[in-house]
């Protein structure tokens, strides 16, 4: 493994295990048993090896949606596939992640935004438009909008302010906000559907 990839996967282990903000660069150096002058060869500063993490991230992220959104028989399936899957990668993220992107690394989260308002807004429309052809959504959707009113919800997620974390952690609330989401675009054929995902028994 080349230095630059090992000093991202053991500045990726301190940022998973204790947050972006608590981490200096004299920690990732001690990580890797490095001196600082070998780890400012590669990296000017801790924004830089932030970017560069987020943009692995975001990279990474969307190889697994292609493949999550593939083992998916129907859209809804798709969907809760992608539930599971964000739970267990939200699980091994620190609390504070996202609240240090936002604040004191702009152009990384900068990056995310990128990827939230491209490429997860198309998957949105797909799966929208996907589940419409299906009929486990309603046929009457404006997909436009509510693909729109998703991307807003998973910013919302991450306003400590409305979801602090020592409440509410993220996997819980992505988990809500997405079978929510689902619930209301779905058809009755769909609502049996989530029902079954759920293991849920309705009564009637």
């Amino acid at each position: 493994m080349e230095i630059k990839d090992r000093i991202l996967v053991a500045a990726v282990e301190l940022f998973m295990r204790n947050g972006i903000r608590s981490v200096s660069m004299d920690d990732i150096a001690a990580q890797l048993g490095m001196s600082k002058k070998t780890l400012y060869k590669w990296f000017e500063n801790k924004d830089q090896i932030v970017l560069a993490v987020m943009q692995q991230h975001v990279a990474q992220e969307e190889c697994n949606c292609h493949e999550v959104f593939a083992t998916g028989n129907n859209a809804l399936e798709a969907m809760f596939n992608l539930i599971q899957w964000h739970k267990e990668m939200l699980s091994r993220i620190h609390p504070s992640i996202f609240h240090d992107l936002q604040k004191y690394y702009p152009q990384a989260w900068a990056v995310f935004e990128q990827h939230k308002n491209t490429f997860i807004l198309q998957k949105t429309v797909d799966n929208i438009r996907r589940g419409m052809e299906e009929g486990l959504y309603r046929p009457d959707l404006d997909v436009d909008v509510l693909a729109r009113l998703h991307l807003a919800e998973i910013e919302l997620m991450f306003n400590s302010a409305v979801f602090p974390t020592r409440q509410f952690s993220i996997q819980r609330v992505n988990s809500v906000m997405v079978e929510h989401f689902l619930m209301g675009m779905s058809t009755l054929k769909g609502h049996k559907l989530i029902n079954e995902y759920r293991q849920v028994t309705e009564i009637d």
